[in-house]
């Protein structure tokens, strides 16, 4: 029998009135707005407009459920990064979308890495971290292998200003894991680089443009899919897993929502 481990992230709309006015941009990110159109009252009437009938006319003098989703970013929730979020070329070669994707190479052999011991808020895993967390689980990474962040992040929700000020990754930290052979890069934390803010600082420090989105543009050196805003990675082993990542059917499209399924053989 294999158990079904649901890995995605709830899209509620509850969830942007809970952000922190300093992080308000971020809403679109989190989750849409939904406009609930109940059968027994604008669902109704949207039925009765398109045919023409009166409400009493239908069964229990209902018409139909209906919902409109509105300012959804192909980014928002639990999701898929396609090449193309990280640039147009990825290894020299036109950089693909989501729609360019083949479902079996969402459909991958999974590994959980517990890096908590080492995250710390605002700032990039280091290399080594990565080495230890591997060795950890007793696996070698394998050519296609989904490899899992577990930060720690699954404790705050966007009430909470942690929630924003994530541990993530660098360029390096990328580089090292697609390297070895993984071709997708997940985390719970709500972005794979360090806070947006924590680069601009560097930033303005250095001079340097290298602190800029680091984790994300090392994908051009060598193609790989991220997935950002995992959840429920405590109910994993560390490996012996396949994890699914199935995008909403979108067309050229830099990213999209997906829902995130580990399948585990009892």
């Amino acid at each position: 029998m294999t158990r079904l481990i649901d890995l995605s992230r709830t899209l509620d709309p509850a969830n942007r009135e809970l952000v922190p006015e300093a992080y308000k941009a971020l809403e679109t990110v989190l989750a849409p707005k939904i406009e609930y159109l109940h059968p027994s009252d604008r669902g109704r009437d949207r039925m009765t407009d398109i045919f023409g009938c009166e409400g009493h006319e239908l069964p229990n003098g209902e018409g139909w459920g209906e919902d409109w989703l509105t300012e959804m970013n192909t980014h928002c929730g639990t999701h898929v990064d396609a090449p193309l979020h990280s640039g147009s070329l990825i290894e020299g070669k036109k950089a693909r979308t989501i729609s360019d994707i083949d479902l079996s190479e969402l459909y991958r052999p999974g590994m959980v890495l517990d890096v908590r011991e080492w995250a710390r808020p605002g700032e990039a895993l280091p290399v080594e971290a990565l080495e230890k967390a591997i060795a950890a689980t007793g696996r070698e990474v394998q050519q296609g292998d989904a490899l899992l962040l577990r930060t720690g992040q699954e404790r705050y929700t966007p009430a909470d200003p942690e929630f924003f000020n994530y541990p993530g990754m660098s360029g390096d930290g990328t580089r090292y894991l697609t390297g070895l052979g993984a071709t997708i890069l997940g985390t719970d934390a709500m972005a794979w680089d360090r806070p947006f803010p924590v680069m601009k600082a560097a930033y303005e420090a250095s001079g340097d443009p290298k602190e800029l989105w680091d984790g994300h543009f090392a994908i051009a050196d060598k193609e790989a899919f991220i997935i950002q805003q995992l959840d429920n990675l405590t109910a994993l082993p560390a490996t012996g897993f396949t994890v699914g990542f199935f995008p909403i059917k979108l067309p050229k499209t830099s990213a999209s929502p997906c829902r995130v399924v580990a399948f585990l053989d009892s």
